[in-house]
């Protein structure tokens, strides 16, 4: 957390504020959820004899390791929406320039294929008060489609407690679910549609996803589950007989 943070309380030319950082990781509305990745993770009160190198190509690219990400999600399946690399220390811009084209070259990193997306890098200074063994450390803030698997997995074990009728009793004793648990079913398919759409993310047909047919379906003719407010909102776009242009995506970033 502090140093996601790094760039708002050491402020330079860029990066320096909240939504500058947040805006250019989330291309659509729903996939908005991020992961974060830190290198190098050690024990202050622990010597160690082994030395890591942390340049910043090294530190680069151990962020993009499944062992350093700290979601429980992997990112070997999927491939990345955006990503940004919050780099500390004393680094030379050169060296930055230098790393992501190693990366390039290497192929390390699978992004989408429906868009321009590279590794965006912020600088930015050490703290003053903190003394750390290695000159640079690195976090990265990234948008993965493998987050569909932590979803898949809630949604899993809620099919599991719903078939049973678990763990309701104490939730009919209020007043919204007296007469039915409707709620819980509208949430799962929220929660579905989120899925489906970070797995249609992943194909290069993305950008035309949810178009053809209006909301509730996908280009590839599958359907995707569709919450009470968005049949609302079909039934007055039918009223005032407003065509419905299905989900709308913003902008790529550039």
């Amino acid at each position: 957390m502090a140093a996601s943070t790094t760039t708002l309380r050491y402020p330079g030319y860029m990066n320096n504020d909240l939504i500058g950082l947040v805006a250019s990781l989330i291309p659509t509305p729903r996939c908005h959820f991020l992961m974060t990745g830190y290198t190098p993770l050690v024990i202050s009160d622990v010597q160690t004899s082994a030395v890591r190198k942390t340049t910043v190509l090294d530190v680069m690219r151990r962020l993009t390791q499944t062992k350093n990400i700290m979601v429980s999600a992997s990112t070997r399946t999927g491939c990345y929406i955006s990503i940004l690399n919050i780099i500390q220390g004393d680094v030379d811009p050169t060296q930055v320039h230098k790393a992501l084209q190693r990366i390039r070259e290497r192929k390390l990193v699978n992004f989408i294929p429906w868009g321009p997306a590279s590794i965006q890098v912020a600088l930015s200074r050490k703290s003053a008060y903190v003394e750390t063994a290695h000159k640079v450390s690195g976090l990265m803030l990234a948008n993965h489609t493998c987050m569909a698997s932590l979803f898949q997995r809630s949604v899993n074990q809620y099919d599991k407690i719903r078939k049973r009728n678990a763990f309701v009793e104490n939730y009919r004793k209020e007043p919204m679910f007296q007469d039915s648990l409707d709620e819980f079913d509208s949430s799962r398919e929220v929660v579905q549609g989120l899925i489906d759409e970070y797995k249609a993310a992943e194909r290069p047909d993305y950008i035309s996803w949810g178009h053809q047919g209006g909301i509730g379906s996908s280009a590839a003719g599958g359907s995707v589950p569709v919450s009470e407010v968005e049949k609302q909102q079909q039934q007055q776009q039918q009223q005032q007989q407003v065509p419905s242009a299905g989900f709308q995506h913003p902008h790529q970033p550039h």
